[in-house]
């Protein structure tokens, strides 16, 4: 029988996946990961070339692959990047496991993201494409999670106790 997620962490990107992510595994004595992190490594380059180089259709066909292997054999807390719900495959992969969505509103993406100039999907007017990113996917996002946690003016720290507190009562 394989590992699986005692967690998934979905949510736009400023949301605090990674963060909050690796404090609950801590909390939990479990690894964590991040598919992001899995599609660098693979690809030798960070996300945004690989947006740039080979297009946003070939990054989301590595993110599906990092995905359906990370939910078939992660044993700890799962990171999702921002746009993995866009795929309905891994919305479906998605069903059964335990997922919570980290939702955070424009202003604090605004606040935690800034301008970056890391965040391919951000290049051009940040603020109105991040607010139509959020329009667009916060359906998906609730679509897929057994629970959702809000992160706005919350510390990470409060954030991962709310997100243990959810795991524990699901």
């Amino acid at each position: 029988m394989s590992e699986r997620p005692v967690a998934v962490l979905v949510g736009p990107m400023g949301s605090g996946k990674t963060t909050v992510g690796e404090l609950v595994a801590a909390r939990l004595g479990v690894p964590f990961l991040d598919t992001d992190s899995v599609i660098e490594a693979r690809a030798g380059k960070p996300i945004s070339e690989i947006f740039i180089d080979d297009g946003e259709e070939h990054f989301r066909a590595l993110e599906r692959e990092a995905v359906a292997e990370a939910l078939a054999s992660h044993p700890g807390v799962l990171a999702l990047g921002g746009g993995a719900v866009l795929a309905a495959e891994t919305r479906a992969l998605l069903r059964g496991y335990p997922v919570v969505f980290l939702s955070v509103e424009l202003a604090d993406v605004m606040r935690r993201e800034g301008l970056t100039i890391g965040r391919p999907l951000l290049a051009i007017n940040p603020r109105a494409t991040m607010r139509q990113l959020l329009d667009e996917r916060r359906p998906l996002y609730e679509e897929v999670a057994s629970v959702t946690v809000k992160t706005d003016d919350v510390p990470p720290e409060a954030v991962a106790a709310a997100v243990l507190a959810a795991l524990t009562t699901r």
